[in-house]
């Protein structure tokens, strides 16, 4: 459990009775959660049930119709705050014409990153993905766990104070998947605030609190051991099936 949930200072993610509609359905009804400095938050809910949404309002990508979002003290959108923290879609952005070194350096550029620092920022987060040998190689020729991954790097790119991360770890190998959550975990001790969604229930069980969402609508926050004595349960997955998850996350 992060220790700083006690904490006066101001949350990393603040976020008051958000509704989000599209036409006439709504995929997130009166959502209130706040994000801690430090805690790697982790979003768990079946396909459709508001995830995503939630994430993109949280990044600013899009507007709440009702509520409001704050990242960092500042409302959302604001962008300015690109260079404050890395973000990495369900789907991946990539240029594939262009390699992936080019990749990163385009966007490096847009968080401010050039000349030697730039560089060595390049390499570190190549070699947390294992895709130093292909810096040089067409994002075109990438396979699809490949190109998870380099959005993966280029969201570390700059060491953001705030990682937002939307299933970072699906079409990853396992071997490298575990590789990927030690170096989370490392971040995390350094200060780094980490929000991700997974469908995977090992991951959920590594982060500081978890978030259960359903039809739009959280169901449940706490840590994972919370969660489970919440529910009267002895894994998360049964506790997010007892809490209204539903037979599939």
């Amino acid at each position: 459990m992060s220790p700083i949930q006690a904490s006066s200072a101001v949350p990393v993610i603040d976020v008051r009775g958000v509704t989000r509609r599209f036409g006439s359905r709504t995929v997130l009804d009166g959502v209130t959660l706040l994000v801690e400095r430090g805690e790697l938050f982790g979003l768990l809910g079946p396909s459709g049930s508001g995830k995503t949404t939630l994430i993109k309002l949280m990044t600013g990508i899009d507007r709440a119709d009702e509520g409001t979002v704050r990242m960092l003290g500042e409302p959302m959108p604001k962008l300015a705050m690109l260079q404050r923290f890395g973000y990495m879609a369900q789907s991946d952005a990539l240029y594939g014409e262009l390699t992936a070194k080019e990749n990163l350096t385009f966007f490096g550029a847009l968080y401010g990153l050039k000349g030697e620092r730039m560089n060595k920022r390049m390499q570190a987060a190549m070699a947390i993905v294992d895709l130093e040998a292909h810096l040089n190689k067409a994002v075109s020729a990438y396979s699809g766990g490949m190109k998870r991954r380099l959005s993966l790097a280029i969201a570390l790119l700059h060491e953001p104070e705030l990682l937002v991360l939307d299933e970072p770890t699906v079409g990853i190998d396992p071997v490298l998947r575990q590789s990927i959550w030690r170096e989370l975990g490392d971040m995390r001790k350094r200060g780094t605030t980490i929000v991700l969604t997974t469908h995977v229930m090992d991951e959920a069980e590594k982060c500081d609190r978890l978030g259960l969402i359903r039809d739009g609508k959280l169901t449940a926050t706490g840590s994972p051991e919370e969660i489970k004595r919440q529910s009267g349960s002895a894994s998360i997955e049964d506790a997010f099936i007892a809490l209204g998850g539903g037979a599939r996350a």
